[in-house]
Order: C-alpha cells, then structure tokens, then sequence
C-alpha cells in the first residue's frame, strides 16, 4: 500500500507546474545527489536531459527547462529567492556553463544539452525524462525519472510511496476511511493526525501544517498586490490586483497580510463581495504560480488555487476561526488527495484537468465540511459531490501555458467545492447513489478514455482552436 502524508500532498515549491516544473526540479536534484553519493560528481564532464511525452511538448510553456537548469545547479523550490531565477538561468544560457550543485563547474548549452523529443513517450508515464552523465569519454551514468503529477516524482522502475513506515490506519479507498472512522468514532482529521505521528512529532504536524497555510496566505498576498501581465507571451493581464483594489476601495490601508486580512474583514461582506473575494483568492495564487512564483501545491500547482480560496474564504469570513481549524481542513483535505492520488491520478497527463481543477475540489470541499461540523458521511458526500462535476474535464493549456484557462478553473473549482460542501451538510449522506470511491473509479476510467491530446500536450481544445505565435509549443 502506498503511503502518502499530508506534507506529500501539500509541499511548498515554485510555479508554474507540479508536473513540469516541481517533478523535473525535484528529478533533477535526485540526479545530481545520486551522482555525489556513488563519488561521480567531481568526475562528471558532461550532463546531459531527454524530455518525452507531454515534458516535451509543453515543457517550455510549463517551465521544464528552467527547473531543470536549477535543480542541476543544486538550488532547492522550497527557500530559492524567486528573484534570483531569471538571473540565474540566464548566466547558464549566456556563459553555457552550469555549476553541478554548486561546486561542479561543466561546459553546458541549453540548445544540444536539453533536448525535448516531442515525437517520443516512455510507456510507463507522459511526463518522462533521461540524465546523463559522461564521466570520460566511455563511461556514462544515466538514470531516468517520471512526474507522475502534484510534484511526485519516481524513477524508473522504483515503486512509488512505498516506505517502512507503519499507519495505525493505513487507507486505499474512502470505504476504508469509512470503515475506520465507523469502528473508532473518530473523525476524518483524528484519523489521519495519528498517521501523522508516525512521520513526525505533535509540535512538527502543527508547526508545518500552520507554516502550509502561511505560505498559501502569502502567495494570495502577493497575488492580489502585483498588477500588470504574466510572462509567457500571451499578456494575460493580472486580475486579482483590480479585484483586491475595488472590493477594498481607495482609502483602505494596511501594511502587511495581519492587516489586509483585518481589511477584508471589515469589508462589505454581502454575497457578491464574499463571491468576488473567493474568485479573487484563487485567481491571487494563480497569477503567483503563472509567474514562477512560490506557492504550495495543492495537490498540484495548476490547481494550487482552490484551497487557498476556500481557507481564506473560512479564515476572513468566519471570525472566531482558530489554528485548530485550519489545521482540521488541511488534514481532512490532504487524506482526500491522497486517497484519489492512490486511486486514479492527480496528474493532467494522466487524466486531465479532472485530476487537478477537479481533486482540488473535491478537497476543499472536504475539508469545509468538515470545518462546518458535518460528520465523516458528510464530508466523503461533499467530495463525491465536488468531483462529480468535474468529470472529463480535459487540459488544453493555451501555448502551454499554465494561465489559459488553468488561473480561472480555480475560480470555478473553488465555488464548485463551497457549493458541495453546503449541499452536502443538507443532505443525508444514507440516501446518496454515489459513493466518493464510485466517483473516484469513474475519474480513472474516464482519464483512460480521453484523447491523449487533452491531457496537457496543447495539441487539443483551446489550445488548438485559440490561435497564439509563441515558441513554447
């Protein structure tokens, strides 16, 4: 059974994709550690990367030849200065030379050295990649990796979550989930808590689930003080920062997140206002990500939106919100990505955008109903209900872009997964027809039937009917 926590599910990384830029990142890293540990890295003369699959088609749109670059040179998505980005990959691209995790300085050209095989795909997964590494000019060390989606990344032939690690409450299906909370009369989150004791401490589980949502607080942030256009080529124009400015009118003023958060907060709070805030919350974090910005994946990057609208929707409109609950959500939440991530697939070369726009949904919408009280029955429904309509939600990103239309469907997934939550606490979760695990098998058999060109390659859908002049695709 593979074993996920919740800080496998919620990682803090850099935009624009968990697929493309936070799994080749991550691959990159391995690579090079991999290359240390054996004694190879002071002997490595060249390196060099073969993209495949979906890596290859989108890669440049979705950032994979930039997380490449950076994971070689040993820098780490979690604490990298943003601003240092450009400047870092342009000294590569100009002195066509990259320093192996700092230390290792080899001739490098972006041109021969990364190569995307757009008309190739290892079978095991789309999201495919190759390093080698040539020690003299015989011997070469290659090793090759998939992003299987939401940043996880395996190699070939490793079995993916497989630790030592013993649950108390190892969980498939949500039948199981079900079962455990049934026979032990606790909640979703308690359940899940005492798994999270077997990876780390009570003080750890708090600290970071707490420090997850500071991140996505400050990403939101960001995102709604941060105007004018995203990089990329297609000058999508920034929204959240209009949206911020309106719904807070021209006298407002603050100083930093406490203050803005206050803002809000005294703000009108009728239902169009708190409407314009959900969508402005997702569209902040989005705009972050579509800007190699950090945020936390949730369960991936191109729907790392969702949650954070929904817990800021919990966190500036229900005033005696405490650390508990958040924490609460985030776990409820983080046991719903995992079981679909074990169940169907959390990546949108897999499956489509259902897997992303559509799982995040699903858990937001869990992990609100289980802030508003609802009993595990309710929470299982309102997840059911959130993917439900998500279903067939392919990925056509517009020049491979995580911006067009991935920045809105997180609007849509977030009051999608508000609108489940309450139906769900309204409902009698004895009386459903269709069981969160059902929903779940659906989405795979669905992903297993969709055209292979809407599952993130831009060779379908907007991305074929919307006519755009860039080199990313």
């Amino acid at each position: 059974m593979e074993r996920i926590s919740v800080f496998d599910i919620f990682k803090i990384g850099i935009g624009p994709s968990s697929s493309h830029t936070m799994g080749p990142w991550k691959a990159a890293q391995r690579f090079i550690q991999a290359l240390e540990d054996k004694g190879h890295l002071n002997q490595t003369l060249q390196v060099k990367t073969y993209l495949y699959g979906s890596l290859a088609k989108t890669g440049v749109g979705h950032g994979t030849d930039t997380a490449i670059l950076l994971g070689l040179s040993g820098f780490d998505p979690v604490d990298i200065p943003e601003e240092s980005i450009p400047g870092i990959v342009l000294d590569i691209q100009t002195n066509h030379k990259i320093k192996l995790k700092g230390t290792k300085l080899i001739p490098f050209n972006t041109t021969t050295d990364l190569i995307f095989l757009k008309d190739q795909s290892l079978p095991f997964h789309p999201n495919g990649l190759t390093f080698e590494a040539w020690l003299d000019e015989e011997q070469i060390v290659k090793a090759t990796y998939f992003s299987i989606g939401g940043g996880f990344v395996i190699e070939e032939n490793e079995e993916a979550g497989l630790t030592s690690v013993q649950l108390p409450y190892p969980v498939q299906s949500s039948k199981e989930l079900e079962d455990y909370c049934e026979t032990t009369t606790k909640a979703i989150h308690e359940i899940v808590w005492q798994n999270e004791l077997q990876w780390k401490s009570e003080v750890q589980i708090n600290k970071g689930l707490l420090n997850i949502f500071e991140a996505m607080l400050t990403c939101a942030y960001k995102g709604c003080h941060s105007e004018g256009y995203l990089p990329g080529g297609l000058n999508v124009s920034r929204r959240a920062y209009i949206i911020n400015k309106k719904l807070l009118g021209a006298t407002s003023t603050y100083r930093n997140e406490k203050e803005w958060i206050q803002a809000i907060r005294s703000s009108n709070q009728n239902f169009e206002s708190i409407n314009k805030w959900i969508s402005c919350f997702a569209l902040a974090v989005n705009e972050v990500n579509a800007s190699f910005g950090r945020v936390v994946t949730a369960p991936t990057n191109g729907a790392a939106g969702v949650i954070p609208a929904v817990l800021l929707y919990i966190y500036c409109f229900n005033p005696d919100v405490k650390d508990d609950d958040i924490i609460q959500f985030l776990l409820t939440a983080g046991e719903i990505g995992s079981i679909f991530k074990k169940g169907s697939t959390i990546s949108a070369a897999m499956g489509g955008c259902q897997a992303e726009i559509g799982v995040s949904s699903a858990m937001a919408a869990a992990g609100l109903a289980s802030f508003l009280g609802g009993s595990y029955k309710q929470v299982l429904m309102a997840a059911e209900i959130a993917m439900e309509h998500h279903l067939g939600m392919t990925c056509d990103p517009i020049g491979g872009l995580v911006q067009i239309p991935c920045i809105e469907r997180n609007t849509m997934g977030a009051v999608k997964a508000i609108t489940a939550a309450h139906i769900a606490m309204e409902s009698n979760p004895n009386d459903a027809k269709v069981s969160l695990d059902t929903v779940i098998k659906t989405m795979w058999e669905t992903a297993q039937d969709m055209n292979h060109k809407y599952k993130e390659t831009a060779e379908g859908g907007l991305a074929l009917n919307i006519s755009v002049n860039l080199p990313e695709c």
